[in-house]
């Protein structure tokens, strides 16, 4: 018996930009950090959350109390002091409680910044950086439109225009005033001589006395056909904001991530008819590519769908998109390749514009790979180190009927890797045909997988493939809309081969296990040098498998973490620095924590965190870089026992309780482990702090 494996997992944030220590006494916590530091050798970096949001296009600009101006650029916030010239931005991990920002106004009267959120959510922000945020109207269920499409703010009241009508919001105590149900679109409303004035494009302009009961809908009369008004930012403000430099990348659609080095390249990575845009991170430093390109080309530049790196000059790089095949030099547009002047192919054999190069790999040698999706009759083409293009098309890769053509290549061929066998493996994420594909470029031999049993005997019904990853063992993950499944080195030449669908036990007293992550969409997959197993989905956030595939050892959502967004377009993983970066459909975060080496129980890679263990953290101490089975005993300095018990997934967790279930006292705690035989000791330390 199989069944969905879940794992269930708000308000005010004083000053959420400076967190210092609970005031329960300077002297107590530097008595403890004495004592840590006297004890600790060392600590592991904590973990911790990133974003890196763009603010490339001001929308709206508010002047607020004193030298204070705050910019809604990118759907991102930052502030500018033109006392000092400093400059802060704000997100979800530092400050606020949501991203994707609509529209912003300042309220004099309240002394904060009304921030409303696309998806609802409002947040009241303060100079001195606290957040209240405003949860209900996000959360009220309404059949009606509750889009806001504009704010107007007078004494300490924000009205905001929605699809519905209007909703008044006390900035000073952070509540619902009220809720104006007109039954239509506001576009913007205002007070003047004593009237609240409600413009509809649809309906026109309406207004009531604000003296009058504006909860009722007869209150409000018909004054007159709608006036046009274009919201416009202060031309002083704007000046000076252009003279501004937040940093960040251009946008924030990061669809396709890769690590090449210590760069970090982003484009589109997506079908969603979206100009072309190439960002390099390096050094916490943005390069945008060039992109007037269709300036130069006469073709669209959009939606960049892949970009690789040149093996042999790490400055030279290829970038797959919409319309073709774009080559670029430190930056800069160098060539652009399509029907005209290369093997690949349009549509339909003659546009100019949907020409669509959808995967791209460089192979150990020089030699460019890509795949030509939609084509009548391309598939496959190599660009060798020397320039020569050669049409390597495969009959596995056709079977698309569409648009009067019949058997065109597949329709979204992708996310090209190379194994540590040398087989370059790519998927069809497309509704047509899910699949994935081996190719042997060396001896030019292929391998399909176009229809899925798993180990029961059981048909996998698929809609959708979108990645693909090989482990430390050489087993293929691969990424569905219906979880996870995996390829093992032995079927991979098999006639008929056989997916894993790895059973996760109830340990429940009963025999049944559940599928892993079934029926969860896998969107992107990463797996460490520790053999840890990081899924990105479609609307459920970020999970951490262990290297025994079957232990969850973090879930990560919107909710739950400083995660943006629970829709995952793309990971990649810097395994030096532990730095995990999350492409999401609202922008690029990271999360970084330390990654068991794999290399045994050592002193350098058993550790805990967090650590040290501050007054207001109840959640779980981890101690990672563990075996499976190792037994762990917590001990105090003098060698009395608190808790023990035995890793799971190359980690243990312990909740600061003692074996009573109490919290433990402030100290440094001893973390004792040995393999299951008993023959590797491995001491490291916990400070705990109340």
């Amino acid at each position: 018996m199989i069944h969905l494996f879940t794992t269930n997992q708000h308000t005010h944030r004083p000053n959420a930009l400076a967190h210092k220590p609970a005031s329960w006494g300077k002297r107590l916590w530097a008595s403890i950090c004495i004592t840590m530091l006297s004890t600790l050798v060392s600590l592991p970096a904590n973990a911790q959350w990133k974003s890196y949001l763009a603010y490339s296009e001001p929308t709206e600009i508010e002047r607020a109390s004193g030298n204070m101006i705050y910019v809604l650029a990118s759907e991102g916030l930052y502030s500018y002091d033109t006392s000092d010239q400093s400059l802060q931005t704000y997100d979800k991990i530092n400050a606020l409680s949501d991203c994707g920002i609509a529209h912003i106004a300042w309220c004099q009267k309240a002394k904060r910044l009304v921030i409303v959120y696309s998806n609802y959510n409002i947040d009241l922000l303060e100079a001195n950086g606290n957040v209240v945020n405003m949860a209900d109207y996000m959360n009220k269920t309404m059949t009606t439109d509750k889009t806001v499409n504009d704010i107007y703010v007078d004494g300490a009241y924000a009205y905001l225009s929605t699809g519905f009508g209007i909703v008044k919001i006390n900035v000073a105590n952070g509540n619902i005033s009220d809720t104006y149900q007109l039954g239509f679109k506001v576009n913007y409303s205002y007070i003047k001589d004593g009237y609240l004035y409600a413009a509809s494009m649809a309906n026109g302009m309406y207004r009531a006395p604000l003296t009058a009961n504006l909860l009722d809908p007869n209150q409000w009369t018909r004054s007159g056909n709608y006036v046009w008004r274009k919201k416009t930012m202060d031309e002083e403000l704007l000046n000076i904001v252009k003279t501004l430099a937040p940093g960040g990348p251009k946008t924030n659609y990061c669809g396709f991530l890769k690590l090449y080095g210590n760069k970090l390249f982003s484009c589109n990575g997506t079908f969603d008819v979206k100009p072309g845009s190439i960002q390099v991170l390096e050094n916490n430093t943005w390069t945008i590519y060039q992109d007037d390109i269709e300036a130069i080309t006469g073709r669209r530049y959009q939606d960049i769908l892949a970009i690789d790196v040149d093996p042999k000059n790490s400055n030279h790089v290829m970038a797959a998109g919409r319309n073709g095949l774009y080559e670029f030099s430190n930056g800069r547009f160098v060539a652009y390749y399509n029907n005209e002047n290369s093997p690949i192919q349009s549509y339909n054999n003659s546009d100019k514009e949907y020409q669509l190069v959808t995967g791209l790999k460089y192979d150990n040698d020089g030699n460019l790979w890509m795949l030509n999706s939609q084509a009548p009759s391309r598939s496959l083409i190599e660009l060798t180190a020397d320039g020569e293009w050669v049409n390597r098309d495969r009959t596995e890769l056709m079977g698309l009927n569409d648009g009067g053509f019949s058997n065109k290549s597949l329709g979204d061929l992708k996310d090209m890797t190379i194994d540590s066998r040398g087989l370059m493996w790519f998927v069809n994420n497309n509704h047509v045909t899910p699949s994935f594909f081996a190719y042997d470029f060396t001896n030019n031999g292929m391998n399909s997988y176009k229809s899925f049993t798993n180990q029961d005997g059981t048909e996998v019904m698929l809609n959708n493939v979108r990645c693909i990853a090989e482990d430390t063992n050489g087993n293929m993950w691969i990424g569905t809309n219906q979880g996870p499944l995996m390829l093992e080195t032995d079927q991979i030449t098999a006639n008929i081969p056989i997916m894993t669908q790895v059973k996760v036990p109830r340990n429940d007293g009963t025999n049944y296990a559940d599928y892993l992550l079934a029926g969860t969409d896998i969107t992107a997959c990463v797996i460490d040098k520790a053999n840890r197993k990081w899924f990105g989905t479609g609307g459920a956030g970020i999970y951490l498998i262990g290297s025994d595939n079957i232990s969850q050892l973090q879930h990560f959502t919107a909710s739950n973490s400083p995660l943006l967004s629970d829709n995952i377009l793309a990971l990649a993983l810097d395994e030096k620095s532990g730095e995990l970066f999350i492409g999401t459909d609202k922008g690029l975060c990271s999360y970084t924590a330390p990654i068991p080496s794999g290399d045994g129980m050592t002193k350098d890679n058993v550790y805990a965190y967090p650590n040290p263990v501050r007054p207001d953290y109840a959640g779980p101490i981890t101690i990672t870089g563990l075996e499976n089975n190792a037994d762990v005993k917590i001990l105090t300095a003098n060698g009395s026992l608190v808790s023990e018990g035995k890793a799971n997934g190359n980690q243990y967790k312990w909740y600061g309780l003692d074996r009573d279930g109490r919290r433990v006292a402030s100290g440094v705690y001893m973390v004792a482990v040995a393999t299951a035989d008993g023959e590797t000791g491995v001491v490291c330390k916990v400070a705990i702090i109340n």
